[in-house]
């Protein structure tokens, strides 16, 4: 058996059987005050919270009680009564319907402001943490976010960021999942204990955004671990797009040795500069070269996949390998000398090197 909906007090009909019985004696339609009377019902019937439907039953309950009073003899006064319940319920509607879009916008605005602070690490944590849990965050546990950029900006009303929120809750429970938008990018927050729940985002989010590059912070704990996790989720997409990483999902975690690469940025320009430096001599300059290293790094040292990978034969490979040897003084095919340049490349890319001098 289903459990009845409460009682709905007759007060939210105001004067509606006064005003049915004074429509059907002279044919009037109800008055402007009549009509704001309605609309201010409405409002107040929907800030507590009572169903438009249950409401619109008790108009229409109303007039059934007040029909057998209405002279059926004269048709022009049952359409006229008609024509006041039509109007009466379409003033009340409008006012309920106001009152839902305004604590809509409101909560929309809590929400976007709740997730400003929560992303930026603005506010007190210990009152984050409280508003968290009106959105599902028990930011007590360890959290991880993912982000997702595409080829346009988003916002939380576009096809994209839809599709992916259909798809997460179609497998998940929402009430632990915060999905949003930020700076035109797709934010995913999940729990640590629903790591699967971020991997769902990223092949949707991937699909969602035309292939777009989707990367997954670290877990860590309270409202500060949010924006550390968030930070790194950015900074592994910058550092894809620097490293031309084709990986469509990157994990911070995996990404590690970068930051500690470029920790003392002065050691690292040191290092491109003396290593690599040497290379703007060449016919074309640095660049065809550390493309060249890159390419044959990224391969394993696989002089035939370089080659593909570069569009080029093995013989002329190997040539811009000897010149680099030459130039440099370090051999690329020698372990001793391999570490050095590859780091010295990695170094280049982060810096973007040669574009920019060091």
């Amino acid at each position: 058996m289903g459990v009845p909906e409460p009682e709905i007090a007759d007060d939210w009909l105001g004067d509606y059987t006064r005003i049915l019985g004074e429509v059907a004696a002279t044919g009037r339609r109800l008055t402007r005050d009549e009509l704001d009377s309605r609309r201010d019902l409405g409002r107040e019937a929907a800030e507590a919270g009572i169903q438009l439907r249950t409401l619109v039953g008790l108009h229409l309950a109303a007039t059934r009680t007040a029909w057998p009073g209405i002279d059926a003899t004269r048709p022009a006064s049952a359409d006229c009564v008609l024509a006041a319940v039509e109007q009466t319920v379409d003033a009340f509607a409008e006012g309920f319907e106001r009152a839902q879009r305004r604590t809509v916008r409101r909560e929309e605005a809590a929400r976007r402001e709740f997730i400003d602070d929560l992303l930026y690490g603005r506010s007190d944590l210990g009152r984050l943490a409280e508003r968290a849990t009106r959105f599902g965050l028990r930011l007590s546990r360890a959290h991880a976010v993912a982000v997702a950029a595409g080829p346009q900006a988003y916002t939380e009303t576009d096809t994209a960021p839809r599709q992916v929120e259909s798809a997460l809750l179609a497998r998940f429970d929402g009430r632990e999942i915060l999905l949003t938008t930020k700076d035109g990018r797709l934010v995913c927050i999940a729990p640590d204990s629903q790591p699967e729940a971020l991997r769902h985002f990223a092949k949707q989010a991937h699909a969602a955004t035309d292939g777009g590059r989707v990367a997954i912070g670290r877990p860590h704990r309270g409202p500060g671990g949010v924006v550390q996790s968030y930070d790194e989720a950015l900074a592994a997409i910058d550092l894809a797009d620097r490293m031309s990483l084709d990986d469509p999902v990157l994990y911070a975690a995996d990404l590690l040795v970068y930051p500690v690469l470029t920790r003392d940025r002065q050691a690292m320009a040191d290092l491109v500069r003396s290593e690599l430096g040497p290379l703007r001599q060449a016919r074309g300059g640095a660049e065809p070269l550390l493309k060249t290293l890159a390419a044959y790094f990224d391969a394993g040292c696989v002089a035939a996949e370089a080659a593909r990978r570069l569009t080029l034969s093995v013989r002329a490979l190997t040539y811009r390998l000897e010149r680099i040897h030459q130039l440099t003084g370090s051999d690329p095919s020698d372990p001793t000398h391999r570490y050095t340049l590859q780091t010295a490349v990695i170094g280049a890319r982060l810096l973007d090197w040669p574009a920019k001098e060091l």
